[in-house]
């Protein structure tokens, strides 16, 4: 990973990087607000050698003293000094308590001994701190008086005496919130990383990039009315979902630049990544192109393109292949432009078998001589072997990936399966693209009656797309094979009704 994709990384989960930053916020608050505050007050000592001597003398003296002043800050934890603090202030504690709630330290090359007393209480703390120097001064004396007599040669004298402080001096709020805010950002870009790495979806192109090569021939960004309106007819024509199959019907004309693909399969990797929406759309935006398109279903497993388009599947592909039927009497035209679609008929128990039949080989090179593009609905690749064995029997195969649907392993898989059987895949067709974000697919070019038009309630959408339902009318074949009689709609056929024109929520 390089620069570039750990900040993709830190834009894709900026709201688990900002949870735990309020996260660990929010504990470093807690903790201040559930730790009592203690008070330190403090004192200062000055240790002088009680001479008159010579300038060489006292200097001998200081000298001597510094040297004293360390055993001193020793000394105040010890009970001799701290046992009598306890007596004459009544604390309820031993001395080894007591001093751990007493620090005393020495400034460098000087003689002055500083004592810090922490307690709960601001008075206590300075009663403490004062009594444990004047208890210190009466140790020293005790402690330095000479044997045979006399007065000690060091005293101690309270330069600053102790006062009871106004603020707390823990716990420091500023800094553990600050402490809290950091420790909470490293958790959670920690966490990001962490997440990168075992996340093997694909999100986005950049993870397209380390399983395939292959062109990416469009994106289509997720549309939260997709599953009411699946179908280009029901939306704007300026909307960006329908520009994105426009450019996918450009980049696949860019990507069969030699013609030779004239029938593509459309297939996926796992169920839910979108490939018969894509196939039932990339047909219709072929066939407004001004090219005649046969739009087969050959998911003979759970076909969908009957559900988004209206139509009747009880007599199609299945139907000709076992011969019960001529493939001419079966094509069903659809919409205002030269589109007809072979519904999947009844679903059989084999249906593998039929796919790789001689059969099947003959009606695509039929459709192929009759149509200027044959786009086919297969099933997915890794569940069933259905598409895999079709693929063998078309000019190109276009791949599905459904992101944040599929796993870059599973992706993979599926690219080598087509890859063992000699499959040319044209390209990849990245679905479900996120509309804003370090991995958003949509660009907006459209004036504000179009926006306008897009944002319109349901309700009023939904007369809308009735009204522009297609149209019904009987077409012929002009292609067809010369042994082949004219393709007509049953006179029996009574077209979609406007619920049926309601595309079906599911999809694969």
């Amino acid at each position: 990973m390089d620069l570039r994709d750990y900040v993709q990384v830190l834009r894709r989960c900026w709201i688990l990087i900002s949870a735990c930053t309020a996260a660990g916020l929010l504990i470093a608050g807690s903790a201040v607000l559930l730790t009592k505050p203690s008070y330190t007050a403090s004192t200062r000592l000055f240790v002088a050698i009680q001479s008159s001597g010579s300038v060489q003398e006292l200097q001998q003296g200081n000298i001597f003293t510094q040297a004293r002043v360390q055993s001193y800050v020793k000394t105040v934890s010890t009970p001799v000094v701290l046992q009598p603090v306890i007596d004459s202030l009544g604390l309820d504690a031993t001395p080894e308590h007591l001093a751990a709630r007493i620090k005393a330290s020495n400034d460098v090359n000087t003689v002055i001994i500083n004592i810090a007393a922490t307690d709960s209480s601001p008075v206590r703390a300075a009663a403490i701190a004062q009594a444990t120097g004047e208890s210190l001064v009466r140790a020293v004396e005790t402690l330095e008086k000479p044997r045979t007599g006399g007065e000690s040669p060091v005293r101690l004298s309270v330069v600053a005496p102790a006062t009871a402080p106004s603020v707390p001096s823990a716990p420091n709020t500023r800094l553990i919130l600050i402490l809290g805010l950091l420790l909470g950002l490293v958790a959670g870009v920690a966490a990001a990383m962490l997440r990168a790495l075992l996340d093997t979806k694909v999100r986005g192109e950049a993870d397209l990039r380390r399983v395939t090569d292959a062109p990416v021939l469009g994106g289509v960004a997720f549309d939260s009315d997709a599953n009411e309106r699946p179908l280009l007819t029901q939306i704007s024509a300026h909307s960006a979902r329908a520009e994105s199959f426009r450019q996918l019907r450009t980049n696949l004309q860019f990507a069969n630049v030699a013609g030779a693909a004239k029938s593509v399969l459309v297939t996926s990797s796992l169920p839910g990544e979108g490939k018969s929406t894509t196939a039932t759309n990339l047909a219709i935006a072929l066939a407004q192109g001004g090219q005649s398109v046969c739009l087969v279903d050959a998911d003979l497993r759970r076909p969908m393109v009957n559900d988004y388009l209206g139509l009747d599947r009880n007599a199609g592909l299945t139907t000709t292949l076992i011969g019960a039927a001529d493939v001419n009497d079966l094509l069903q035209p659809w919409g205002e432009d030269n589109l007809y679609v072979l519904t999947s008929g009844s679903i059989p128990p084999n249906p593998s078998e039929l796919l790789g039949s001689a059969q099947m080989h003959g009606l695509l090179d039929m459709l192929e001589q009759a149509f200027d593009v044959v786009v086919i609905d297969a099933p997915p690749l890794l569940p069933v072997t259905d598409a895999a064995v079709l693929a063998q029997r078309v000019g190109g195969v276009i791949v599905v990936a459904g992101v944040q649907k599929v796993k870059r392993q599973d992706l993979e898989r599926s690219l080598k399966a087509l890859d063992m059987v000699g499959v040319q895949v044209l390209g990849i067709v990245m679905n479900r693209l996120p509309i804003k974000g370090p991995d958003a697919y949509s660009y907006t070019y459209y004036s504000n009656e179009t926006t306008k038009a897009d944002s319109a309630p349901k309700s009023s959408r939904r007369n809308r797309d009735n009204a522009k339902a297609p149209a019904y009318s009987e077409l012929s074949l002009e292609n067809l094979p010369a042994d082949s009689s004219t393709t007509r709609v049953p006179a029996n056929y009574p077209g979609p009704t406007a619920n049926q024109l309601q595309a079906n929520t599911r999809s694969y």
